[in-house]
């Protein structure tokens, strides 16, 4: 047992305000003078800057979310497999659950490699993907 492990068992009280000039805290209460902080029902919020235009009002918005993204998709050149069908389209993707419904635009991006031709509608590619097809003999069409 050491002087520093000793830890006392008495709760100390808490500092009683406005109770006499001998508490240390009478008259005011640590309060200080007047002003609206001194006030009882004294709440003012964390970015209040005493009439100065608050720094979150100073600085500029940024930042942009799209509302396409909601509808946009990328899907791996592997994924083209899962599809019996040559030709493919949204519609294709969606009746193949590779896609979900609400979605309107989609992005084929290369990831993994495809075996057959393909002749693909409407539908955004990579430049290596463009590449990839064309060289299976695929077609795209914009």
């Amino acid at each position: 047992m050491n002087l520093n492990n000793l830890c006392s068992k008495i709760k100390k009280n808490k500092k009683r305000l406005g109770r006499g000039i001998g508490s240390g805290k009478g008259k005011t209460s640590g309060r200080g003078h007047k002003g609206q902080k001194s006030r009882s029902g004294y709440n003012l919020n964390k970015s209040f800057e005493g009439g100065q235009s608050p720094l979150h009002r100073r600085l500029p918005k940024f930042g942009f979310k799209s509302k396409k993204k909601k509808f946009f998709k990328e899907i791996r050149l592997r994924d083209l497999e899962k599809t019996d069908s040559h030709h493919i389209n949204i519609n294709v993707l969606k009746s193949a659950k590779i896609i979900g419904k609400k979605i309107k635009y989609v992005k084929i991006i290369n990831q993994g490699n495809i075996i057959s031709s393909k002749k693909i509608i409407k539908l955004n590619c990579t430049k290596s993907v463009k590449v990839i097809i064309k060289k299976l003999g695929g077609i795209i069409e914009e």
